[in-house]
């Protein structure tokens, strides 16, 4: 049997497993399970972990958000293609020599996605999770600093009063509704990657407090969060004397709240 017929045997049978498996984009993930098999064992290897419902991007090891390839982790929240939409909405605002923020990293996907868009920005990042921070270090290396601790709390005071552009994906799933997220998710990532409380805006409340007295003269805070939920989130962000607007992809079923000293 030649080279290519074994290659499109394995394609068939790895599509119509992950098919079989309720995978949406059966075809894309064998696509990227065949480039990352080494033979037909470790093929099967890996095929038997996408169907028993383990993250695609964790079994290969990475994700990528804008163009932007990041490592993953156990645990750590998995960077989304609707995300897209907040890096293109700060990476429209930022500069050469701004000040952007990444709080709530998780890989750190935003930010570094964000100053790949933007060559020159100043970057920092931040998460409570000491697993996502290990992962965002080794993310961004020298393009910059990783804090740990919550919110605000984890920056050094220095950066008060002189971040540009704060990008946001915080948590923003209700507490009761984090049972009824699909499998990958709920099972493969820290539940403080999820929960955003009753309402699920209690970490936005937090952020919208706070983000004012971080801010430069000119700048912006950005925050994903649902369609339903966006006027709610930019409520919060105008009663902490902020401009906000909401920013909707219907396409890529995104929604973002800009908000602007």
């Amino acid at each position: 049997m030649s080279a290519a017929r074994e290659e499109s045997d394995s394609t068939v049978r790895t599509v119509a497993a992950l098919r079989a498996a309720g995978c949406v984009f059966a075809e894309d993930e064998a696509r990227l399970l065949l480039e990352a098999a080494t033979d037909d064992a470790s093929l099967d290897a890996l095929v038997r972990r996408r169907v028993a419902g383990e993250p695609l991007e964790l079994i290969l090891g990475w994700a990528e958000l804008a163009g932007v390839r990041v490592a993953v982790a156990p645990g750590v929240f998995v960077p989304r293609q609707r995300t897209r939409l907040l890096v293109e909405e700060a990476a429209a605002l930022a500069d050469a020599g701004s000040v952007v923020v990444d709080l709530c990293c998780g890989t750190g996907a935003v930010g570094l996605a964000v100053a790949a868009a933007v060559p020159g920005v100043e970057l920092h990042a931040s998460d409570v999770d000491p697993s996502a921070v290990a992962c965002a270090r080794g993310n961004l290396g020298s393009r910059g600093p990783v804090y740990e601790g919550d919110l605000f709390s984890a920056l050094p005071a220095g950066l008060r009063g002189r971040v540009d552009v704060l990008v946001v994906n915080a948590p923003y799933v209700p507490t009761d509704a984090v049972a009824l997220m699909p499998p990958e998710a709920r099972l493969h990532e820290h539940l403080v990657a999820l929960d955003g409380g009753t309402d699920g805006l209690e970490i936005q409340r937090r952020v919208a407090s706070d983000a004012a007295e971080w801010l430069s003269g000119g700048g912006h805070v950005l925050v994903e969060t649902s369609e339903r939920q966006a006027p709610a989130t930019a409520a919060l962000l105008t009663a902490a004397g902020l401009a906000a607007r909401v920013v909707r992809s219907d396409e890529a079923d995104a929604t973002v709240v800009v908000a602007s000293r």
